[in-house]
């Protein structure tokens, strides 16, 4: 004679709360409003001009095309301006890690009066709005003669200058953002590495750095982002139009007297795409950089 089965309790379904809901709409809501213009832009993008001008944006396209893509690239020769955006990036992203890293490893391994104070004055930095110094900065450039330096024998209208002035406003953000990550580090490696008679640049470049990679990563990609995107500084510290960066190069897409929206559309969406890529490159790492510490009591 078989045994009786006991039959499995059912599960009790987690009512839905209204506050719930009511999250989840706000949530879809926002993502909505922040992807729209994007979706707007490539709409129009697709669509040759002459098509919106008669029927209007908000309407349904008969033909849609990647013309205005290509059109824009080799209108704007966004091929050349993606190379003095290159050369301004990447040394500005290096040299701001670099720097801002041996500021933050000396704040946070090594104890004295002024440790708060000098990373305050690094802080401080980025407190202070770029449009205050425009005046004195642009005269000082003109002032600085770098002869067989840089093109223009001075330090304005040369990528140069763009590089240090992106080091001098990025460093206090990331000397703040890498001193606090420093100091959750055990001082036990350190301490043990200067009786092991390791001198300072050892502990610093071989011990305390790589340690410090998802910040560096994180930190690297709102750099990569912050700098590309730059528009300000290169219209204020740059003159000739071949030197400009990338985000500039739209302004060739502006006629005189007439611009074509969807050209300029197809244009900004194409100088977005190195932004993208970065952030999928080290998308792992930015989220890791992230999230430092969200486990620590």
């Amino acid at each position: 004679m078989s045994s009786p089965t006991v039959a499995a309790p059912l599960k009790q379904r987690t009512p839905v709360r209204p506050a719930r809901i009511l999250l989840h709409v706000f949530l879809v809501g926002t993502a909505l409003a922040w992807l729209a213009p994007l979706l707007w832009a490539v709409y129009a993008a697709l669509r040759p001009y002459g098509e919106t001008s008669t029927k209007g944006y908000v309407s349904w396209p008969d033909k849609l095309s990647l013309d205005n893509f290509t059109n824009a690239f080799t209108q704007s020769d966004m091929a050349h301006y993606f190379g003095n955006t290159l050369i301004i990036a990447v040394p500005a992203v290096l040299l701001t890690l670099f720097l801002s890293s041996m500021v933050a490893f000396y704040v946070s391994r090594f104890d004295f009066r002024l440790n708060l104070a000098l990373l305050l004055v690094f802080t401080a930095g980025n407190l202070l709005p770029q449009q205050v110094i425009i005046t004195p900065l642009y005269r000082l450039y003109l002032l600085i003669d770098l002869p067989g330096i840089t093109v223009s024998g001075k330090l304005y209208d040369s990528a140069l200058g763009l590089v240090l002035i992106h080091v001098a406003f990025q460093s206090g953000f990331c000397a703040f953002v890498l001193a606090n990550y420093m100091r959750m580090l055990p001082h036990e490696l350190t301490e043990a590495a200067l009786v092991d008679g390791a001198s300072v640049w050892r502990m610093y470049w071989q011990i305390v750095l790589p340690l410090c990679k998802p910040a560096m990563a994180a930190l690297a990609t709102l750099l990569s982002i912050w700098i590309y995107n730059d528009f300000f500084w290169a219209i204020v510290l740059i003159s000739t139009g071949e030197n400009m960066p990338v985000t500039s190069a739209l302004n060739n897409l502006s006629g005189q007297y007439f611009t074509d929206p969807n050209l300029v559309a197809a244009g900004a969406l194409l100088t977005a795409i190195p932004t993208l890529i970065v952030y999928f490159v080290l998308q792992r790492q930015f989220v890791s950089g992230l999230t430092l510490g969200a486990n620590k009591g």
